[in-house]
């Protein structure tokens, strides 16, 4: 936060000490004071300790009930934080010697006021001429769009000192927006947008309907592969905890083919429940994701001279399985509130990964849990590694490759 501190703000602490009939908070505002008179040369000192002191001198004011006085140093808290502009300051205040409003700022107000009346009056007319409305409803719709449109002025470098308004610009940058949001999840959606509208090079090239649905699935595949080398990272990491694999992967519904529904109604799914990720997918069925431990889970032992499954596996599979019997039993209500059938609802654990166990080929690992699947009905065991593959798969590629 930038913290103001000027001439302006001192002469409004003045006028508060002046008002104030208290010595308790004349000497709290002159300590505000002399802290600002406190920089280096002609400088005045800010900084969070001037805020500080702005908050004990109202302080002061409100225990000793002076409310006018509170109010004009809450006046200087806001100017100092920005939420006061200096021409308000000095206008409320009549901060100068003449004790009258200032002519620049009239000036200034009216000037912009009459570049935007001749700049809306233009726009207007050119509506008109193109012959793009025949009612008024028409023309203000048109005329809206246009002063969107001049969000994104263009400065064209072969005309210095000239500006230009590109018509549909705004709705370009829009339909760019929900592009970023809803599909390639990029960090500011909006920002983004703005840049590329506004250069005309980028422009062009998504005006190749070929050349940008490239664009569009380029950026979305680098997104998802950089997604998966931080998924697995994570995995390899044998300190990582479920929230840590859960915090990664449920932003990537695409891993599990399905789209991830709301956090509000997730957790009303179910009394009781909390499932980890449930999709729905394209078949508009509920699959329920359980995830577990990666590397710090022990997923197979030996019994009777067999790998077999362990306990932590069976129990992560009896939990999915009691996910799926809540939502068997919850099916009318969740239909009803939801619009959603669970009748066909699956489930799938994520839990452990074959470098876990070096004493056990991949081979074998993926040999007993096909074996353990085969006997369970709605609900798949799959370890991590299998996830990861299944996702670099579906890419086309090994994202190890792509670091």
């Amino acid at each position: 936060m930038n913290i103001r501190a000027d001439w302006p703000l001192e002469l409004v602490l003045e006028r508060a000490a002046h008002e104030s009939a208290s010595v308790e908070v004349k000497d709290a505002i002159d300590a505000t004071v002399r802290h600002l008179n406190s920089g280096k040369g002609r400088q005045r000192r800010g900084g969070k300790a001037l805020i500080r002191s702005l908050e004990v001198a109202r302080l002061r004011a409100c225990e000793e009930s002076e409310w006018h006085t509170v109010q004009l140093v809450q006046d200087a808290h806001d100017y100092c934080t920005g939420r006061t502009l200096r021409p308000v300051l000095e206008e409320r205040f009549r901060l100068f010697q003449d004790a009258g409003r200032r002519e620049i700022n009239r000036g200034w107000v009216a000037g912009m006021f009459a570049a935007v009346a001749q700049g809306v009056e233009s726009m207007g007319r050119a509506v008109l001429e193109k012959g793009e409305a025949h009612t008024a409803a028409e023309f203000f719709a048109a005329l809206t769009s246009a002063l969107e449109d001049g969000k994104f002025v263009d400065a064209p470098t072969g005309h210095p000192g000239r500006y230009r308004i590109v018509r549909g610009t705004a709705e370009t940058a829009l339909w760019l927006e929900r592009v970023f949001r809803d599909r390639i999840d990029v960090e500011d959606a909006a920002d983004a947008a703005r840049r590329i509208v506004m250069t005309p090079e980028a422009l062009t090239l998504l005006a190749n309907e070929d050349a940008g649905l490239h664009l569009f699935k380029a950026v979305e595949l680098k997104r998802k592969s950089q997604s998966l080398t931080a998924i697995r990272r994570v995995i390899d990491d044998i300190s990582a905890t479920e929230t840590d694999l859960q915090r990664l992967i449920q932003a990537q519904p695409w891993m599990f083919g399905g789209s991830f529904l709301a956090a509000s109604v997730r957790r009303r799914l179910v009394p009781g429940d909390e499932m980890d990720i449930p999709l729905l997918r394209g078949d508009g069925s509920l699959h329920v994701v359980e995830l577990k431990r990666a590397m710090s889970a022990h997923i197979l032992k030996r019994h009777r001279g067999a790998w077999v499954p362990t306990a932590e596996v069976h129990d992560a599979a009896a939990q999915a399985i009691n996910y799926l019997v809540g939502l068997d039993e919850n099916r009318e209500r969740i239909r009803t509130e939801f619009g959603i059938e669970t009748r066909r609802s699956s489930a799938v654990v994520v839990i452990g990964h074959p470098a876990a166990h070096p004493d056990v080929s991949e081979e074998t690992v993926a040999d007993v849990l096909r074996t353990f699947n085969s006997h369970m009905c709605r609900v798949d065991v799959m370890t991590y590694k299998e996830l990861i593959d299944s996702a670099e798969r579906a890419l086309g590629y090994d994202t190890r490759t792509m670091a």
